[in-house]
């Protein structure tokens, strides 16, 4: 039996990637599947952590990516769909491309990508310990905005209630769609 896929959802802070992962996860039509919530991967570091969007915190970022991309192929070479929410660009794609080889797993990225002013919005409205201050969510969001040899990965959601995001998300994985098949570039935000 195959691996199933490991989704990676990405975008911005405030896009909706944990609720869309969270619905993709319940809705997957197999019988087993995960959703690996990046923030819980941070929130266990007791000493030592650093805001993940600070310019000094990129080792820290790199350990709990390489955490991340391990736990999730242990769980999809345990036939567990996975969808991970996350901050995950290019720029952190390594690891992931390692373990999609290694194990021969279906790597797909799904990059949602509301326009700036609902990103900023959104983000604002959470409640804390969510990322709140508009400033690192607008550098984020020009991260994402930027990554033109993604497009085919990106999918606004400005419009578009979480039911539709999901629809429309689900409808691009059943046909096919979002996979990550070649290593990247050198990317840096």
């Amino acid at each position: 039996m195959d691996a199933p896929p490991i989704v990676i959802v990405s975008g911005p802070p405030g896009a909706g990637k944990s609720t869309i992962a969270r619905r993709l996860a319940t809705r997957h039509a197999g019988p087993r599947a995960i959703q690996l919530h990046t923030d819980d991967f941070y929130a266990w570091i007791r000493k030592g952590y650093i805001d993940p969007w600070r310019e000094e915190s990129r080792e820290q970022n790199t350990i709990v990516g390489d955490a991340l991309a391990t736990t999730a192929s242990i769980y999809a070479r345990g036939h567990y769909a996975v969808y991970v929410d996350g901050i995950v660009g290019p720029w952190f794609f390594a690891p992931w491309f390692a373990i999609a080889r290694e194990a021969a797993l279906d790597l797909r990225y799904v990059l949602v990508l509301p326009d700036e002013a609902t990103t900023v919005a959104r983000a604002a409205s959470r409640t804390a310990p969510a990322l709140t201050d508009p400033e690192p969510v607008r550098f984020m969001w020009r991260q994402f905005a930027a990554l033109d040899a993604y497009a085919e990965h990106r999918i606004d959601t400005t419009h578009l209630s979480i039911d539709a995001a999901v629809t429309a998300i689900g409808a691009g994985l059943a046909a096919g769609r979002y996979r990550l098949t070649n290593p990247p570039e050198d990317v840096a935000p």
